[in-house]
Order: C-alpha cells, then structure tokens, then sequence
C-alpha cells in the first residue's frame, strides 16, 4: 500500500528520535513517503496533493488534532468521495482528541503498533464528520467551508482557546494549568455572560434563543482533562449527526456548578440543568449571533462570527483503526 505520512515536526509529545522510530515501523509495512510541515495549513496542501493525484492509498498524520484537521480537510477538498485514500491517525499533540475518540491510546508508539495491526487486517471504519460555513445573507455568507472531526465551539470556550493560542505564540506551553487560567480570564472578560446573544434555528424546530456559549460535538468524549474524559455531550458519535450543548448563562454560581458536572461526567451523563440546551443527532442547524463572538473548530481559533452554519456529514471518511 503506498501511503504519505504527513509529520507535523512541531508536535508536542513526539521527539524527532521518536518520530524515526515510528518512521522505520510504517515504512517496513508500507511504500511510505514521508513529508513534514512547514506552514500552517501546509497539512491540507499535502493531503490534498495526495487525493487528487490519485496514488496515494492512505494518509497518516502523525501530529495533534490541529494536524489531524489539516489532512481531513485537505483529504474532503472536493467532498466526501468513495476512492479517496484513507486516513490513520499517530497521535503527537499535548490532547489528540480525534485519535482517543477513535479508541486509540494516547502513546505514538503503541497507536503505531495497533495501526499496523489494523492494516494488516484490513480494519477499518466509516466516520462521520462535521461541516460549517458561513451563512448566507449575513457578513461571514462568503467565509470558507471548515470539516471538524471532534467539536465546533461559538462564544466562552472559543474565547478560552484564542486565549491559549496567544499565550502559545508568546512562547508558552500547553498545558491544562494554562486553559484553566484563561478560562477564568475569559470569564471575568466576558460582556455576554448574563445576557445571551446566540440564536439556534433548525428546519422544523422552533429557535433556541438567548444562548450564552454553544459546544457543537461530533463524538464523545468532547476533550480530556489529562487522562480524565470529558463529555460535553455523551450521546455524539462518529456514527450520528452532531450535538450541541448550549448554555443559556454564566454566573458565577452556573460555572462552578456546570465546571464540576463536566468533571464528573460519564458517557451516560452530562451537564444538565435549567440553564443547559442538549440537542442529539442534527443535521443541519445555524447558530447566529446579535455580535460577533469567538469561534473555533478542533481547537484552531478562527477570530470572530456573527454566524455559522453546520451540517453533520454521515460516512464522510474512512479511518485506519
């Protein structure tokens, strides 16, 4: 099989001794090209090349979830389409949600073994994914379509995760320490956190009005706390549409109580509560906003939307696993 390992030479938990171990590994299995990131978006550019030229049986990421995006939108350029190569995922980002979502372990070098395994076998899976684009008739109608392959966030947490990426550029690490520091920044910084300014419209449903922050999943988990899973949503699947939790508020008392049933949740049981919107299994729904907020897909801060459109994709690619 010939394959295109696209390595992101940045990730944070792969050294480059590490990396030409799990290099020698695929390529005694594998008619393996290897190509490492110069760029931000250079991932896409590298997958995409591979789809269309059309010899190219599999793509590996061997990075975080931002690298992971990258390749699946580069992979999914033209759409989801039935000879596009697929995808295998060697985690190497600080949470590699994707890969753990997909039942992978959190070590590159034991995922590469299960991979290998998986090849060898023929193991493989159909995922479904998440699609967003502007919304026609308002400001971001000519934005570019973005596929997420785990969440979408709109207002508080897509404020927390711009809030990391600087602190990144200015040359700190990622760790949970740091998101737990802006998440209390953003709070105290937030304008909206009493008043909603998000609208949910769905065809056939009556609007969700007056949210405060909307979390779209794609799976379940949502991220992990170190080794802890947190399920914003327990019910997302690779196998459904997508889900949204939504919060109509933020008070003091709503994060204290909301933060703890995040940290105790299970895959039977999120948060919950007067102040909590959960929707299962939509397939196309558009979240606006009175004023531009925050928002993200994957973990990548992509600056402020008054509005985003979102579609669940079924059986959109195909995964090594």
């Amino acid at each position: 099989m010939r394959a295109l390992l696209v390595v992101n030479p940045k990730a944070t938990t792969t050294g480059a001794r590490t990396r030409d171990v799990l290099i020698h590994a695929l390529a005694s299995d594998l008619k393996l090209e290897v190509a490492s990131t110069e760029y931000r978006g250079h991932a896409r550019d590298l997958a995409r090349r591979a789809a269309e030229g059309g010899e190219v049986e599999l793509v590996v990421a061997l990075g975080g979830d931002g690298t992971v995006n990258e390749i699946v939108n580069g992979l999914l350029h033209h759409g989801p389409r039935a000879e596009l190569p697929r995808l295998a995922v060697v985690p190497g980002g600080s949470t590699n949600v994707f890969a753990r979502a997909l039942g992978l372990p959190n070590d590159a070098v034991e995922a590469t073994s299960l991979l290998l395994d998986a090849l060898r076998q023929g193991s493989e899976r159909s995922v479904g994914l998440g699609l967003v684009r502007g919304t026609p008739g308002t400001p971001d109608e000519g934005v570019p379509a973005r596929w997420f392959t785990f969440c979408a966030g709109f207002g508080f947490d897509a404020g927390v995760v711009g809030r990391v990426e600087q602190q990144r550029v200015r040359g700190k690490r990622s760790t949970h320490s740091l998101y737990v520091r802006q998440t209390v920044r953003q709070f105290l910084g937030e304008p909206n956190r009493r008043h909603g300014t998000v609208t949910l419209t769905q065809p056939g449903a009556d609007p969700v009005a007056d949210l405060v922050l909307a979390i779209v999943c794609n799976t379940s988990p949502w991220t992990f706390f170190g080794n802890r899973p947190v399920y914003a949503s327990p019910r997302a699947s690779f196998d459904t549409a997508l889900d949204v939790l939504a919060l109509s508020r933020l008070s003091p008392s709503a994060v204290a109580r909301h933060a703890t049933q995040l940290l105790r949740s299970t895959p039977e049981r999120g948060p919950r509560g007067k102040h909590v919107v959960s929707l299962h299994d939509l397939t196309d729904f558009t979240l606006q906003s009175q004023v531009p907020l925050p928002f993200q897909v994957d973990g990548d801060h992509l600056g402020l939307r008054t509005s985003a459109t979102f579609t669940g994709v079924r059986r959109a690619l195909r995964v090594i696993v």
